[in-house]
């Protein structure tokens, strides 16, 4: 009987400590991956949407004509800014290899085209490289059998 109390009692201690745990030493915070906002979230998607919504209550008679005309124009007007806002990229800093020149990749570590480690300090270099010609590659012979 002593025993299967014991038992008890550490079985009852090993549950509270579980249960506890997190209390007195908190692991590390797992980062969820980051969802994509939806596109009706996004200043353009709102403004699209309020068009919408205003065009509706127009139709339904919710809106008289003078207020269609100005919240027609105010959300217009919006939304075209959202749309130029997304389409003028943010200035990327171009990286450049000494051999190839500038890439289109602006977060490479490694040129695509040659494999060589781009670096700050090469593209600092490359402003002078890049209007070099790259030398042309040699031709393969026609038949790789008869190269002697």
């Amino acid at each position: 009987m002593l025993v299967e109390a014991i038992a008890a009692v550490l079985v009852g201690m090993a549950g509270l400590l579980l249960v506890f745990q997190p209390l007195f030493r908190p692991s590390d915070k797992i980062r969820k991956p980051e969802e994509p906002l939806d596109p009706e979230e996004t200043p353009r998607g709102v403004a699209l949407t309020a068009l919408k919504e205003i065009d509706f209550d127009r139709e339904t008679g919710k809106l008289s004509d003078a207020d269609y005309e100005f919240l027609k124009a105010k959300y217009t007007g919006i939304a075209l800014e959202a749309l130029r806002a997304e389409q003028s990229p943010a200035p990327v800093s171009q990286q450049s290899c000494r051999n190839c020149g500038p890439r289109p990749e602006a977060d490479a570590i490694f040129c695509s085209t040659c494999g060589l480690h781009l670096s700050a300090s090469s593209t600092a270099e490359t402003t002078t490289t890049a209007e070099k010609p790259r030398p042309a590659p040699t031709p393969l012979p026609a038949n790789p059998l008869q190269a002697s």
